[in-house]
């Protein structure tokens, strides 16, 4: 297939999910409306040349994802890397889960989890239905469901947005160019499901990865999608982010995906302070989450909503927060930002 042809089938393939999560998101809006009385719109209706804004950003996603490509930051193949077998397994059952969800929202049911879950020992902040999700992060349904989710959320670009880590991953990784590549140590803080590691191990197939995840649940689903790739079987250990249990200075690169926003600002700092002690001198940070206003000030109206919409009760916070400040007071050195999409990296490099 030439390249051009490649080209045009995965864009294609990409729109074909945005459109088909905005028919979600329509459908799903009209049954809640039938099953339980319509909430009160406190949210503004996106202005047309905002959601003009947004399919341009969108655009130049998919150019920089298969840009990427091309120069071989990762193989063409993990463009078209899509969940099959969850999405028909999983669907139905996100479909089944709503009406729970719109219940929760509507009578603010923000701490609500079943009584034969154990949730002693985790942080206060963490046991929330962070979007409203049945059981919070806690449960194995929400763990099977949350990729799923989290691509209708985004119209199919979670991928997309994850793999800008990679490149300047791959970049920051130059400085140990005299390291074996199997000697390679990257961590995932706060891995999820696993799709992170995933992608990494698609570009650095030789290097050794960790995921960290407080979570058993959702690490139960990144055991499960990780043990069906090949190469080394990444290390996955149950831990707070805040407080996590290797030697200082162990891993060459450090990544973080989608946490900050649902962390307390006292939680964001120790959190980099962590991933500063963990991170070898001459390494490499990233992190990618939410756009923030100081770099996307005219997708407030978005974020508003994204707040209102969903229990994110750390977003308001979040997008207001100085996170380079932060970066430079645990210590990291020469911090550049990016934004794709919906979505801001931050590249921090430990001093060698």
């Amino acid at each position: 297939m030439s390249d051009t042809l490649t080209k045009l089938t995965y864009q294609t393939f990409q729109h074909g999910k945005n459109y088909f999560g905005l028919a979600h998101k329509y459908l799903s809006s009209q049954l809640v409306n039938l099953i339980s009385p319509p909430i009160e719109r406190k949210t503004k209706p996106i202005p047309p040349e905002l959601l003009q804004k947004i399919q341009q950003r969108l655009n130049q996603l998919l150019e920089v994802d298969w840009q990427d490509a091309e120069q071989g930051v990762y193989p063409k193949s993990l463009l078209f890397d899509n969940p099959w077998e969850d999405f028909f397994l999983y669907y139905p059952i996100v479909w089944l889960d709503l009406p729970q969800i719109s219940e929760r929202a509507i009578q603010k049911k923000h701490q609500d989890f079943s009584p034969e879950l154990d949730t002693n020992g985790y942080p206060s902040y963490y046991l929330q239905n962070f979007h409203h999700q049945t059981n919070g992060y806690l449960s194995d349904q929400s763990a099977s469901l949350y990729d799923l989710q989290v691509e209708l959320l985004f119209g199919g670009t979670a991928d997309a947005m994850r793999r800008r880590i990679l490149a300047p991953l791959k970049q920051g990784l130059k400085a140990f160019d005299s390291v074996l590549p199997r000697q390679i140590r990257v961590l995932d803080v706060a891995c999820g499901t696993g799709r992170t590691i995933k992608l990494t191990r698609a570009a650095l197939p030789q290097a050794s990865l960790f995921g960290a995840d407080l979570s058993p649940a959702y690490l139960r689903k990144a055991n499960q999608l990780l043990s069906q790739i090949s190469g080394e079987l990444p290390q996955l250990l149950q831990a707070n982010a805040e407080e996590l249990p290797y030697l200082d200075n162990y891993f060459h690169a450090v990544t973080c995906v989608f946490l900050f926003h649902e962390l307390p600002s006292a939680a964001r700092q120790r959190v980099i302070e962590e991933c500063f002690r963990l991170t070898q001198p001459g390494g490499v940070f990233i992190i990618c989450d939410s756009v923030q206003l100081s770099d996307s000030p005219e997708m407030l109206p978005v974020m508003e909503s994204f707040h209102q919409t969903f229990h994110e009760p750390y977003y308001r916070h979040y997008i207001t927060d100085d996170l380079v400040e932060r970066l430079e007071k645990a210590g990291f050195q020469n911090i550049s930002t990016e934004v794709h999409f919906m979505s801001k990296y931050l590249i921090a490099h430990k001093s060698a």
